[in-house]
């Protein structure tokens, strides 16, 4: 009943002028969030709403309200798999990649479940094309920065900035089944061109790139994570600490763990674990160990 209630509510709102044609209607995530309600419940809503054409997917964008006939659904000839990559990215992007189904891509792309099929051969293949379309959305000057550490820090941002655009990337694949396609090996081209020159064997070239490449997947894994986490519990961040608060002060009671305490006191009660400033400080430390190895080799 909760799906039927948010769409009639969607409904209403569009009919009270509160939405017009062209503006974005609340995502997933936001609905679940205003309605306390999971995921699934809200992206039925949704669903329903765009199968019965009161709203409509736009790339990059989400759910709209449906306008004019500008806005009609795509016929067949105007789906291509371009057009479909750009629909999961959206959805994955909005409401995760555990969200990516291809019934919620064909919904949102105005078409039926089956006619995706002449352009993908499957959602783990989808999934691929996802990933090569999102790391070829940013690359690297043709005249870089001198020096190895200059060009990693380039590198290093430049994916930490792809994985904040999209969320769900480093959880495509995981370290030892790498994903083979044609704009991630750019990234990692790069990276090794900047090493090469320092003397360094072939697998410690190797393992220095794959070392930067996992510590940039390994912090940006707890973008999406955070999210998701948010959703199942229904309490922000500063919510789910106050929830912490009686384990905490039973730890501090216990005495077993004065560090942990001391710092943890030490921080205060504003502090918020911000990830782009934590990326950041990692960074340095990163390339000062890869520095050692590089100069004992030259």
């Amino acid at each position: 009943m909760k799906a039927e209630s948010i769409a009639a509510d969607i409904k209403r709102r569009i009919a009270q002028g509160a939405l017009t044609p062209g503006d974005k209607v609340p995502s997933t995530r936001g609905l679940a969030r205003e309605w306390n309600v999971a995921l699934a419940t809200a992206a039925k809503a949704l669903t329903t709403l765009a199968q019965e054409g009161v709203i409509t997917s736009v790339p990059r964008v989400g759910y709209t309200v449906a306008g004019p006939a500008r806005d009609r659904p795509p016929t067949p000839s105007d789906l291509t798999r371009e057009r479909i990559v750009r629909v999961a990215i959206d959805i994955a992007d909005t409401e995760g990649l555990a969200a990516l189904s291809m019934r919620g891509v064909a919904s949102r792309a105005g078409a039926a479940t089956m006619s995706l099929y002449r352009h993908v051969a499957s959602k783990e293949d989808l999934v691929v094309l996802m990933a090569d379309a999102a790391y070829g959305e940013a690359g690297y000057p043709d005249d870089p920065p001198d020096g190895w550490r200059a060009r990693l820090e380039l590198s290093a941002r430049t994916m930490w900035a792809l994985c904040r655009r999209h969320p769900w990337l480093p959880h495509v694949t995981a370290l030892t089944r790498p994903l083979v396609v044609p704009n991630l090996m750019r990234h990692a081209e790069f990276v090794l061109a900047a090493l090469d020159g320092y003397g360094l064997d072939t697998l410690t070239r190797h393992n220095l790139h794959v070392l930067l490449y996992n510590y940039v997947q390994g912090v940006a894994v707890h973008l999406e994570r955070g999210t998701q986490q948010e959703a199942a519990s229904g309490l922000d961040e500063e919510e789910w600490m106050d929830a912490q608060g009686p384990g905490l002060a039973a730890i501090a009671a216990s005495g077993a763990y004065p560090h942990f305490v001391a710092v943890t006191a030490g921080l205060g009660e504003d502090y918020d674990m911000d990830l782009d400033a934590f990326f950041e400080f990692g960074l340095t430390p990163l390339l000062d160990g890869m520095a050692r190895v590089i100069e004992r080799s030259t």
